[in-house]
C-alpha cells in the first residue's frame, strides 16, 4: 500500500502493517501499557481541572487516542485529556453553566465537537498555516502564565478548603489563602504531601516506573484503610441552630428563584428573537419584552451575590454532634470530639439528607461500564457562543500537538504531515463527543513516555485505549477512596514540566520585541484569568501590530566598505559615508504600507549630503512589489533626476524585475542604471560622481571609520 494511493491517503494507518510482526506488535503493546498507566489517573485529574467528574477525564481516554492515532500522521503521539486544553475548556464554559452540572458537562461535550470541526475544516482544507497566528513567543508566555494559573487553582482541593470561584482568578487564590489560614484539613495536605513525596522519589529512583500510578494505588488504600472520608447525611431538623437552619432554607429558596429566573429568561429571550424577525410585532411590546430580560438578569445576578455569601457562610460553619448523639449543635472549643462541616454546592441542600463530613474529600462512585455513546445534544444558537473559544482551543490544541510530534519526528526521522495530523485531532474530538469526551489534544508528557516505551506505530495508541476500556469496565470500584487532594497533586506534578523561565529569557534575547510579547502575554493571561482568551488575543495583537510596525517602517541602512572588504552598515560599524554617492539598503518587500518610508528616507539623504550626486538602491532584500511600489520608484526616480541626481538599482529579484518591465519602469530607469552586484554599480557611477570632488578617500572604495 503505497503512501500516495487514495486507501494510502484515506486510511494512513494501512502503512502501520507493512513489515509488522511479532517484534513491533510487543514494542507497540509494551508501550501502550506504559502510557495507559500514567493515562488513567492523570486523566481523572485533567477531568476535574476541566470542571467534570473525574471519570469523564476516562471517556476522553478512550476513543480519541484511537482514532487520532488512525488518521494522523505521527505514529507516537498520545491523545487525550491535557492541561492547557482542559483549563481553557473550563474557563471558555464557566460564564455558561454551573461546573460539573448537567448543561455544564453538555456543554463541555459541545465544545469538543465544536473544536474537532474546525480542526477538521483546517485540515481538510490545507489550512494548517493559520495557527501561524499563534506566534512562538506569544505560546510560550501563554503556557507559563497557564501553569501557575493550573498549578494555583488546585490550591484548594490541596489544603481541603471550599471556595467559590471570584471574578478573577487571582482574588480565587487570594480567597483559598485566607480561608485555609482557618480551615486546612490537614489529612488532606498530608494526603497531597505524600503523593509528590512518591512521584518525586520514583522518578529520581527510575524514571521508567508508573509513579503518578503507584501514587494513586498507595494513597487510594492508605485512604479506605484509614477511612479518610468521613461522611454522614441528617435532616435539616437534626441542626439545633435556627440562625443554621434559617440559613439553609433561605439558601434553597434563593436557588430556586435562581432556577425558575433562568427558566423564564430562557422563554423571554426566545420569544424576544422572534419578536424581532416579525415585522408586525408591536414595537412597544418588543421593548417591555427586552426590559423585563434587564430586570430579571438584575434580579438574578442580585440573588446569585446572595446565594455565593450564604454559601460562604454555611460552609465556614463547625458542628458538632450532641452528648446524646441525636443531633448537631455549633461548635464549642470546649467541647471535645470530631467537628463536622456542611457541604455546601451550588444545589440546593436536601432538606431530609444534609452532607455532613469530617473528613476529606474522595473521587466517590465512578459509574462502571462504557459511557453512552449519542450524537452531542446539538443547540445552534449555543454552538455560536462557544465557537469562538473552540476555535483558539482547536489552535493551541493543535499547536501543542504538533510541536510534540515535529520533536519526535526529529529522532525517528517519520514524515509528518501538519494538516494531515489535523485531520486527525479533528476527527478524534468528533468522535470523543459521541462517547462523551471533552477536548483533547496531543500530550508533551505521554508522547515522550510513548516513544521512550519504544512505540513504532500508532497501534502503541490503540492497546492504550484498550486498556482504559478494561480499567472502565473492571476497576472503577476500586478508585472511589482515591483522595482528591492526590488528583491535585498529580495536575501540579503535570504542569510543572510547562514553567519555562528561560524559554522567556530566550527569546528576549532573541529579539526584545519577541520578549515583550511573551512577557505581555503572560501578564495579561495572569490578569484577564479565568478569562484566558482575552490573554492570548492581545498578545496576538502585539505581535500583529508589531509586525505591521515593523512591515512599515523596515530596515534601511546607509551602506560603507567595511574591512572585510563588504559593504556594511556604516553606522552600526562606525564607517564614515561617501558625500557624493549614497548606497541604500532596502531590506523589505515594498508595498503600500512602507512606500512613504522609502521616499522619505531618500528624500532626508538629501537634505544631509548637500553634493550627493548618485544614489544606488540595494534591491536584494526586496523580494516583492505591488502597485504602490511600483509608483512610488517611478516618483523618486523622476524627483531625484529633476535635480540632477543620477539613481542606480542593483541586484533585483526576477519577480520584482518581471512587474517593473510589464509597467514600463524598467525603461524609465534605463538599462544602464541596473546592475547585477554592488561593485559593477559603484565601479560604473564612481568617477562621474566625483568629478571636481575634494573627497580624498571614498568610504565605498577604502575603509574610513568615523573620527
Amino acid at each position: 500500500m503505497t503512501k500516495g494511493s487514495l486507501m494510502g491517503r484515506l486510511f494512513p494507518f494501512l502503512s502501520w502493517f507493512e513489515d509488522y510482526g511479532a517484534v513491533k506488535l510487543r514494542a507497540d503493546l509494551m508501550a501502550g501499557i506504559t502510557v495507559a498507566l500514567v493515562l488513567i489517573p492523570q486523566s481523572m485529574a485533567y477531568a476535574q481541572l476541566a470542571g467534570l467528574p473525574p471519570y469523564y477525564g476516562l471517556y476522553a481516554s478512550f476513543l480519541p487516542p484511537i482514532v487520532a492515532a488512525l488518521f494522523g500522521s505521527s505514529r507516537q503521539l498520545a491523545t487525550g485529556p491535557v492541561a492547557v486544553v482542559s483549563l481553557m475548556s473550563a474557563a471558555s464554559l464557566e460564564p455558561l453553566a454551573t461546573k460539573g452540572g448537567e448543561a455544564f458537562i453538555a456543554y463541555s461535550v459541545l465544545l469538543a465537537l465544536s473544536v474537532g470541526v474546525f480542526q477538521l475544516f483546517l485540515g481538510v482544507f490545507r489550512l494548517g498555516l493559520v495557527v501561524n497566528f499563534l506566534s512562538h513567543p506569544v505560546v510560550i508566555g501563554f503556557t507559563n502564565a497557564a501553569a501557575l494559573i493550573i498549578a494555583t487553582s488546585q490550591l484548594a482541593n490541596l489544603l481541603g478548603v471550599s471556595v467559590d470561584n471570584a471574578e478573577h482568578h487571582y482574588e480565587t487564590v487570594i480567597n483559598v489563602v485566607k480561608a485555609a489560614v482557618e480551615y486546612t484539613h490537614w489529612p488532606t495536605l498530608a494526603f497531597a504531601l505524600a503523593s509528590f513525596f512518591v512521584m518525586f522519589a520514583l522518578r529520581k529512583i527510575n524514571p521508567r516506573l508508573p509513579n503518578v500510578l503507584i501514587a494513586v494505588v498507595l494513597t487510594t488504600f492508605v485512604s479506605w484503610l484509614i477511612g479518610f472520608e468521613k461522611v454522614q447525611k441528617a435532616p435539616l431538623t437534626a441542626i439545633h441552630s435556627e440562625e443554621i437552619t434559617t440559613k439553609i432554607t433561605d439558601y434553597n429558596k434563593i436557588l430556586g428563584e435562581v432556577e425558575t429566573a433562568t427558566k423564564e429568561l430562557t422563554l423571554l429571550s426566545k420569544g424576544l428573537a422572534e419578536a424581532k424577525k416579525d415585522k408586525h410585532a408591536e414595537p412597544l411590546a418588543v421593548l417591555e419584552a427586552a426590559q423585563k430580560i434587564d430586570r430579571l438578569n438584575i434580579f438574578k445576578d442580585e440573588q446569585k451575590k446572595r446565594a455565593k455569601l450564604l454559601r460562604g457562610q454555611l460552609r465556614s460553619v463547625k458542628l458538632q454532634s450532641e452528648d446524646d448523639g441525636k443531633g448537631f449543635v455549633i461548635s464549642d472549643t470546649k467541647r471535645q470530639g470530631e467537628v463536622w462541616h456542611l457541604t455546601v454546592g451550588n444545589k440546593p441542600l436536601p432538606a431530609d439528607k444534609l452532607i455532613l463530613s469530617s473528613g476529606g474529600a474522595v473521587i466517590g462512585t465512578i459509574p462502571k461500564g462504557l459511557p453512552t455513546f449519542a450524537f452531542p445534544k446539538f443547540d445552534l444558537s449555543m454552538f455560536f457562543i462557544i465557537l469562538p473559544n473552540a476555535i483558539i482551543i482547536s489552535i493551541l490544541g493543535f499547536m501543542e500537538a504538533i510541536s510534540i510530534a515535529k520533536a519526535m519526528a526529529a529522532r525517528t526521522g517519520q514524515r509528518l504531515d501538519p494538516n494531515r495530523e489535523l485531520i486527525g485531532q479533528g476527527l478524534a474530538n468528533i468522535a470523543g463527543s459521541m462517547g462523551q469526551s471533552y477536548a483533547t489534544s496531543g500530550s508533551f508528557s505521554r508522547s515522550a513516555v510513548n516513544l521512550q516505551a519504544g512505540a513504532v506505530t500508532g497501534m502503541s495508541s490503540v492497546f492504550t485505549s484498550c486498556i482504559v476500556v478494561v480499567a472502565l469496565i473492571l476497576f472503577t470500584p476500586l478508585l472511589y477512596h482515591l483522595p482528591q487532594a492526590v488528583l491535585a497533586s498529580i495536575i501540579m506534578m503535570a504542569v510543572m514540566g510547562l514553567i519555562s523561565v528561560k524559554g522567556i529569557v530566550h527569546v528576549w534575547h532573541a529579539q526584545k520585541y519577541d520578549g515583550a510579547a511573551a512577557i505581555i502575554t503572560f501578564l495579561f493571561t495572569l490578569a484577564f484569568a479565568p478569562h484566558l482568551d482575552k490573554g492570548i488575543m492581545i498578545g496576538v495583537a502585539f505581535s500583529i501590530g508589531h509586525y505591521l510596525y515593523r512591515s512599515m517602517k523596515p530596515s534601511l541602512t546607509i551602506l560603507s566598505r567595511h574591512q572585510d572588504g563588504t559593504l556594511r552598515n556604516s553606522d552600526m560599524f562606525g564607517l564614515n559615508q561617501c558625500g557624493h554617492i549614497s548606497a541604500v539598503s532596502f531590506d523589505s518587500s515594498l508595498f503600500f504600507a512602507n512606500t512613504s518610508y522609502l521616499e522619505d528616507q531618500i528624500l532626508l539623504q538629501l537634505s544631509e549630503k548637500p553634493k550627493l550626486r548618485h544614489v544606488i538602491i540595494c534591491c536584494d532584500g526586496i523580494n516583492e512589489i505591488d502597485a504602490s511600489g511600483e509608483e512610488i520608484l517611478g516618483m523618486i526616480v523622476t524627483r531625484l533626476r529633476d535635480r540632477d541626481i543620477e539613481i542606480t538599482f542593483v541586484a533585483i529579484k526576477d519577480q520584482v524585475m518581471d512587474v517593473i518591465k510589464r509597467t514600463g519602469l524598467y525603461n524609465k530607469i534605463g538599462e544602464d542604471r541596473v546592475f547585477r552586484t554592488e561593485a559593477q554599480a559603484i565601479q560604473a557611477v564612481h568617477a562621474t560622481a566625483h568629478e571636481n570632488s575634494t573627497e580624498k578617500e571614498c568610504p565605498l572604495l577604502k575603509v574610513c571609520y568615523l573620527k
